[in-house]
């Protein structure tokens, strides 16, 4: 199997969090972690410096046999950016109710979380999760 850079390690996700500069930024991603865990009844696990990543799946492609985080997030300095692995061509429907977002392939940008409906999101990440689970073997 290929080793893709990004891999999840032992560093403690809360301790990451507090070490987050910005006070709102460190605040939303508290915020993200507990929805997270709920949502996705997973620990979280730091993979690389800055992911904090919920559940694992495999896939393969034309390079080789990887494993990647389900879903997570993380509180980079320009914005909070949520990880939906599968893409947004099917939650066309569900992105217009979230706020203000942006996103590309498979990342959700947020500036901030007052900027969107947690409600929305919550709701977002149930289908997001689940779709996962239903598509892969997901840990």
């Amino acid at each position: 199997m290929s080793e893709l850079k990004t891999q999840p390690n032992d560093a403690n996700v809360d301790t990451f969090i507090s070490r987050i500069e910005h006070p709102t930024r460190k605040a939303d991603a508290k915020v993200l972690l507990e929805l997270f865990s709920k949502v996705t009844k997973q620990t979280p696990v730091m993979w690389g410096d800055s992911i904090i990543g919920f559940g694992n799946y495999s896939y393969r492609n034309s390079k080789g046999e990887y494993n990647w985080l389900m879903t997570g997030f993380s509180p980079r300095k320009s914005n909070l950016t949520l990880y939906v692995m599968q893409g947004f061509s099917t939650y066309s429907d569900e992105l217009l109710t979230l706020g203000k977002t942006k996103h590309a392939k498979s990342c959700l940008y947020i500036n901030k979380l007052s900027d969107i409906d947690l409600n929305a999101l919550e709701q977002f990440l149930i289908k997001v999760v689940a779709d996962m689970r239903a598509k892969y073997q997901c840990s």
